[in-house]
């Protein structure tokens, strides 16, 4: 006995792209349809800097360079006593540390200034958060976004902006679902021909790998999802989301 089960061609692994600050989209750089690399920049986004944290970062810059100007007279004075040998070489080492640390603290005030103002700073502009990077190599399906729209980080409270959608075309699977009374003939591993509609002339051999361990109603009948993976797409060009029938023998 051969049933036909219904169903769609989608990736095993699909990935949404989201952003991990938020603010407003200032340049798209690929659009669907293309290949990307994982690491390969998607999107830029400008920050829009939070109040609060911005009058904070700018406070500690101010403190910051008050005490550093206090470390250099102390460090001025230090120095002509130390020649005169009037304090010792101990005295003078730590009035010199304290000096270099006044300058690392005013280094590091200014970067994280420029990180709540600008999202980047000059430390650190190869890992910026700014420009939006694809975490897998794969195929864009989608850009939801458009320049100038804004963009949240995800965290406890939403999922945060999709900036894209990636996907490996590569490897694919169908997932459809089957009556109640056919299920039960079911094997994983057992062989399946593909067909789909877009795709007349073409047929794609795949193998159960999945079945459902529970049924849904769909208009009043209990079916069980399955999914199969496709063994090669070769000769054809397939899409995601494209409508496909699975031929078993049962």
């Amino acid at each position: 006995k051969t049933t036909v089960i219904t169903g769609k061609i989608e990736p095993r692994n699909e990935v949404n792209v989201k952003p991990q600050i938020s603010g407003i989209i200032t340049e798209i750089c690929k659009e669907a349809g293309d290949y990307v690399q994982a690491g390969e920049v998607i999107a830029k986004v400008k920050v829009i800097p939070d109040m609060g944290q911005l009058s904070s970062a700018q406070a500690r810059v101010r403190l910051a360079e008050i005490n550093l100007k206090q470390a250099q007279v102390d460090y001025g004075r230090e120095e002509q006593l130390f020649k005169k040998q009037l304090v010792s070489a101990d005295e003078f080492d730590k009035v010199k540390q304290a000096m270099k640390q006044a300058h690392e603290e005013v280094t590091a005030a200014e970067d994280a200034l420029q990180v709540v103002r600008d999202g980047v700073s000059k430390s650190n502009a190869s890992a910026s958060s700014t420009l939006i990077r694809s975490t897998i190599s794969g195929i864009i399906l989608d850009i939801p976004v458009k320049v100038g729209n804004s963009v949240i980080l995800a965290n406890t409270f939403n999922d945060g902006t999709t900036i894209a959608s990636v996907a490996n075309m590569n490897d694919l699977i169908f997932r459809g679902n089957i009556d109640e009374t056919e299920v039960g003939s079911l094997v994983t591993g057992m062989p399946m021909k593909i067909t789909i509609g877009a795709l007349q002339n073409l047929n794609f051999e795949a193998n159960l790998e999945y079945i459902s361990p529970k049924a849904v109603e769909n208009n009043g009948a209990n079916q069980f999802e399955v999914k199969a993976a496709i063994r090669s797409t070769k000769g054809g060009k397939i899409r995601s989301g494209y409508s496909a029938n699975a031929e078993i023998v049962l």
